[in-house]
């Protein structure tokens, strides 16, 4: 148990992982950091993009979050998400049709409310489809 902690990721939806890991990576809002067991607690957001979690066993877990909070105690990491999905469930149509939508708002350049939201949109769904890469990448063997 000393070289693990223990890691929450839950959404509105509800519980999307649960478990021990050796080390957590997270989009914080200034870049992202990494969790080892017995970190300084540390209470931070998050911004759209992928949160992963290697497992005692060496495996690396992909999620995606659309954002959030994280808090950090000595033996435990939880990730609160506004959304959140296991990046194996994302899809990438629906990804790519999202980042399409928000491209063409932010080019008829409407409100200053539907730029800010076109560009939100554009961010979580760039996070997306880079989440899906990176697990196209582990799939592949790197």
């Amino acid at each position: 148990m000393a070289n693990t902690i223990h890691v929450d990721i839950v959404s509105a939806e509800g519980e999307i992982h649960s478990g021990l890991a050796t080390m957590i990576f997270a989009p914080a809002s200034g870049g992202e950091i990494g969790i080892a067991p017995r970190h300084a607690p540390l209470l931070t957001t998050l911004k759209p993009g992928e949160v992963r979690v290697q497992t005692e066993g060496g495996e690396e877990l992909v999620f995606w979050v659309g954002g959030g909070a994280l808090e950090v105690q000595p033996h435990k990491v939880t990730i609160l998400a506004d959304t959140a999905a296991r990046a194996k469930d994302l899809d990438e149509a629906a990804a790519l049709a999202a980042k399409q939508r928000a491209e063409e708002a932010l080019r008829d350049r409407v409100g200053a409310m539907e730029i800010a939201e076109a560009q939100a949109e554009l961010a979580r769904a760039a996070a997306q489809l880079r989440a899906i890469e990176k697990l196209r990448q582990l799939r592949k063997g790197g």
